[in-house]
């Protein structure tokens, strides 16, 4: 049996890009029109992969963004894989571990890798991880609008283009008529909510109003930290209590479940360090009966790709966040992602299965920084 490949990374290339939506997004954050998105390329002595950080301009969702993930990259992080010669993908979460945190940035890294390393082998990070759908079901994230009549609107669209699955946005103020008026609309939807920390224990009482709307989940209403609040709210509520923000690694998910904090995980790879540790949260869900989705963070059609794979494993029982390419970007910087009764199909070509357009990159770079090995 031969060795396994070992890659030498040569060059690692950060790139940021500003990409326009196709309409504003709004949440609890606040409203972008235009997209931030940090993108990485490494060159290897096998040949070049592409990953995406996952990462934002301001530190809101998670406390990585992209001007202190600059720093991070080059001076902490590249370094060490340098350092550590020939080397895997599956290495590179030991390799980095010294480091605390910045999980969305050791995330874009290993991601780079794992593509050039599936190149050269010639495999689809599709067939390597043993997934076995071709096709997922997906869903559609929608922001809050300036008026639930606007909101109906919007969400009528997307039921006619044909997805299955409706997450609406909600905060203080903006949460309990919307989804009233939007389920009568659509009384056979599935229909989930998504508060991005926007209330705290006290509003348990108000937040249990949403129970009357036979709703699919609600996602993090409380802080990144509050699990013994979701573990109080789930107790109150018959809506299943699903986690986003606070599920930043394998052991905030079996700390969850000691709580009795979630009935549900969403699996961002970029917020818990990567897709090898995506799978390993998405085993130990499967083996605890959990249900899983992969959730999404406005990705290139790079990171898009990756997510459909990843969502084609058993544990991926709900919809995940992985819209076709119309629903954020008039362009991509890879080719489209197309909805078919309510499914994607997963690309099967070796690494993530997707060619990037490195020309329309160039002209959308508004930042470009090159990191090479020195040795």
């Amino acid at each position: 049996m031969s060795s396994p490949l070992m890659l030498t990374p040569q060059m690692f290339e950060l790139r940021r890009l500003q990409m326009p939506l196709v309409r504003p997004f709004r949440t609890s954050f606040g409203t972008e029109t235009v997209r931030e998105v940090m993108v990485v390329r490494v060159v290897t002595d096998h040949g070049e992969g592409w990953g995406e950080s996952g990462i934002e301009s301001a530190p809101l969702y998670l406390s990585e963004f992209h001007n202190g993930a600059d720093h991070v990259f080059a001076e902490h992080l590249i370094p060490r894989l340098f350092a550590a010669g020939p080397l895997r993908a599956e290495h590179v979460a030991d390799i980095l571990r010294p480091v605390k945190g910045h999980r969305m940035a050791k995330s874009a890294l290993e991601m780079a890798l794992l593509d050039a390393q599936l190149r050269a082998e010639g495999r689809s990070f599709h067939r390597s991880i043993g997934a076995t759908r071709t096709a997922v079901p997906v869903g559609v994230s929608v922001g809050i609008t300036n008026t639930v009549d606007e909101l109906v609107d919007v969400i009528a669209a997307y039921v006619a283009d044909g997805y299955p699955r409706i997450k609406l946005k909600i905060e203080p103020g903006f949460d309990i008529e919307p989804v009233r008026r939007v389920r009568e609309a659509n009384p056979d939807i599935l229909l989930q909510v998504d508060a991005n920390t926007a209330y705290t224990v006290a509003d348990i009482d108000h937040l249990a109003q949403l129970d009357a709307f036979d709703l699919l989940l609600i996602e993090q209403p409380f802080g990144e930290d509050d699990l013994v609040g979701h573990a109080e709210l789930r107790r109150r509520i018959s809506t299943p209590v699903c986690l986003d923000e606070a599920i930043r690694c394998i052991d905030h998910v079996r700390t969850a479940f000691a709580l009795g904090a979630a009935d549900i995980i969403n699996i961002k790879p970029a917020r818990v360090g990567g897709y090898l540790a995506a799978i390993e949260v998405h085993d130990l869900c499967l083996a605890h009966g959990v249900p899983v989705w992969c959730g999404g963070m406005l990705e290139t059609g790079i990171g898009r790709a990756a997510n459909l794979a990843l969502a084609a494993l058993p544990g991926f029982t709900l919809p995940g966040d992985i819209s076709a390419t119309k629903r954020y970007w008039t362009r991509d910087i890879t080719g489209t992602f197309d909805l078919v009764d309510g499914t994607i199909a997963v690309p099967m070509g070796a690494g993530f299965g997707v060619a990037v357009d490195t020309g329309f990159v160039e002209q959308i770079t508004f930042e470009r920084r090159e990191i090479t090995n020195a040795r």
